[in-house]
């Protein structure tokens, strides 16, 4: 893997950038290397529900951030095609948490990839995706 600091440039490091929602919640790339990314996020007061655990929907946005950096790291614009989460351990507010996507295999357009999230050692979700690279470079353009 490559420390993100030491690498600016890549499709993986380029997406992160652009990744204004990741970024917003505080997640930070700390590695990432051909169809693998480290990703760590505190969790806010924000982030946390009625019982003081942070939120599954919070959980699975930060999961699915490793994923994106993982499966995009080959160059081709890859989106999700499916992905589902098991939670393990509930996390809490000022937690911090790591994200560690790696890569099971590619076929043609698609791939498959996990995520855990961990708080120290402690597995708190664990995440899969599915992915699909697509033709297009197109974005939304602005009104």
């Amino acid at each position: 893997m490559t420390q993100a600091a030491d690498t600016a440039s890549g499709p993986t490091a380029r997406m992160f950038a652009a990744d204004e929602a990741s970024r917003a919640l505080g997640m930070e790339l700390v590695e990432h290397g051909e169809g693998t990314a480290v990703l760590r996020m505190t969790v806010t007061p924000a982030m946390v529900n009625g019982h003081r655990t942070a939120h599954g929907g919070y959980l699975f946005l930060f999961a699915d951030s490793a994923f994106a950096c993982a499966c995009n790291s080959h160059g081709p614009v890859t989106v999700a095609a499916a992905a589902d989460i098991d939670f393990v351990a509930p996390a809490y507010e000022g937690d911090v948490l790591v994200a560690t996507a790696t890569e099971r295999t590619r076929f043609g357009r698609s791939g498959i990839y996990d995520v855990s999230v961990l708080r120290g050692d402690q597995v708190i979700a664990e995440f899969r995706g599915r992915s699909r690279s697509i033709n297009s470079t197109k974005t939304k353009e602005s009104p």
